[in-house]
């Protein structure tokens, strides 16, 4: 009988779904707005149509993803950015950039901040880089950071997945412990 019980209730249980989840970000990049898309298995989505649109759903562009499941974009005003991307079976991408940050990219001030300090100057103006050698410098970068970025996202995504499977373990190991406990029971009072 309790045989029974206990292959009726792992039938039952739920089995951990072997899903993926959408990966998506956006950041400054010189003048650019550069984003990637992908899957949290490492796939990232190559040649997808990203959307770009206003906040209030306007649409303001289009880009592509390269075949690493990154794009640029360059904002022609500084208003909030919505980047969409379709990556098919009920998978979209939507990803936010706030007025504010297209508007340090675009080199505008936003409106809500402090006046600026005055007597400072820009780190590249204080070291001399003409404008080609930070854009060369800024290339260099994203270049180097793009595998870093991909690496947190997997290991951010592995963390909650070994998290998830570690409270299943738990839940299994009290149902086996309550089991245990009827069995103690069931064999002393049958004593």
């Amino acid at each position: 009988m309790i045989r029974a019980c206990v292959l009726f209730l792992a039938l039952l249980a739920p089995l951990p779904a072997l899903a993926h989840n959408v990966i998506s970000s956006v950041f400054p990049s010189g003048s650019d707005i550069e984003g990637e898309v992908g899957f949290s298995n490492g796939d990232m989505a190559a040649d997808l149509l990203i959307e770009v649109f206003d906040a209030a759903g306007a649409k303001l562009g289009e880009t592509r993803t390269d075949a690493d499941g990154f794009f640029l974009f360059t904002p022609a005003s500084p208003v909030t950015h919505v980047f969409r991307g379709d990556l098919g079976a009920g998978h979209v991408a939507e990803i936010r950039m706030e007025a504010a940050e297209v508007a340090q990219i675009m080199g505008e001030s936003p409106i809500e901040t402090a006046p600026a300090a005055t007597g400072t100057t820009a780190p590249a103006a204080a070291a001399g880089l003409s404008d080609q050698s930070r854009a060369e410098l800024a290339r260099m970068l994203r270049t180097e950071l793009r595998p870093l970025r991909q690496e947190l996202t997997a290991f951010k995504n592995k963390s909650d997945f070994q998290s998830i499977l570690g409270g299943i373990g738990y839940i299994f190991g009290l149902f086996g412990l309550g089991f245990y406990i009827a069995a103690r029971r069931k064999i002393g009072s049958s004593a």
